[in-house]
């Protein structure tokens, strides 16, 4: 019992204060999952079957690439939201080629030349200039 303590508080700080923390900023996002236990009382098949919940915590216009360095030349994925009608991608304020993915939701670029490390930012057409919160380091 005690090793399943401090392997969920691990990867409670490794989960909410890492990932969370760093990834996503304040706005309206909602988190679905079960629970292992719990449930409807009462139900003859009621084994602890668990429940669905789910948990908004808000997650406003946000982009965020998926790795956060590369070379010049390098393909990159940016993450976030409402990115259709995206106008402009730059590297640290150098413009980059790029495509939004159907659903508005992914950016496919390439590091350009010239790219110096920096924030990513996206000029979208809803949200204005959007910034990653991570800079991205431009390798040599």
């Amino acid at each position: 019992m005690r090793r399943r303590r401090w392997k969920h508080r691990l990867w409670h700080r490794l989960f909410f204060e890492a990932v969370i923390g760093s990834v996503l900023p304040a706005g309206p996002i909602t988190f679905y999952g079960t629970a292992g236990s719990g449930g409807t009382q009462g139900h003859p098949n009621n084994n602890g079957c668990g429940a669905v919940f789910s948990l908004s915590v808000g997650l406003g216009p946000f982009v965020e690439p998926q790795t956060t360095s590369g070379k010049v030349g390098a393909a990159v994925t940016i993450l976030g939201n409402d990115l259709t009608g995206a106008s402009s991608v730059t590297f640290n304020g150098t413009q980059a080629m790029f495509t939004v993915n159907s659903t508005g939701t992914a950016i496919s670029t390439i590091v350009p030349a010239g790219a110096t490390s920096g924030t990513i930012q996206v000029l979208t057409a809803s949200n204005g200039t959007l910034s990653s919160n991570v800079p991205f380091t431009v390798k040599q």
